[in-house]
This record gives C-alpha cells, structure tokens and sequence, in this order.
C-alpha cells in the first residue's frame, strides 16, 4: 500500500508542475487561468494525501475555486 501512496503523491506533484508551466506558457489568458486553476486543485489533493485535510479545504475554495472566479470576472471586465 505504501508504493501506491508514493506513486499517487509523485503522479500529483507532477501535474501539478505540467499545470503551472502550461499556466505560464499559454498565449490566451482564459486557458491560463483555467491550468493554474487544475494546478491548485491539485496542490489541494496533495495537501489531503498528506493528511491536512484542513489546508486542503482551503486551497480548494480560496485557491482553486475563488481566484478562478476572480479572475474571469476581471477578465470578462476588461474586454469591454
């Protein structure tokens, strides 16, 4: 069971650092926001792999789910 853990907590750490480049490396701002989204989403799985359930519950919701909101709210204010 140990194995699996280690795989799981390496597998995360890994989309996570595919997401953040993909978050820098896309041209268009909305893909962006949506990468560092799945990024933070992920950081919060791996918080909950190493048993901070706590901080995971709020990198989900002030990470992924609020800044992501702000974000395309922002976004959506400027293209007018």
């Amino acid at each position: 069971m140990s194995s699996l853990i280690g795989f799981a907590h390496i597998a995360t750490l890994i989309m996570i650092i595919i997401g953040s480049v993909l978050a820098v490396s896309l041209k268009n701002i909305l893909p962006s926001v949506i990468a560092l989204s799945i990024s933070s989403l992920l950081l919060s799985l791996e918080f909950l792999f190493l048993q901070a359930p706590d901080v995971a519950m709020a990198e989900a919701g002030v990470g992924a789910v609020l800044t992501m909101a702000l974000f395309i709210f922002v976004i959506r204010a400027t293209k007018k």
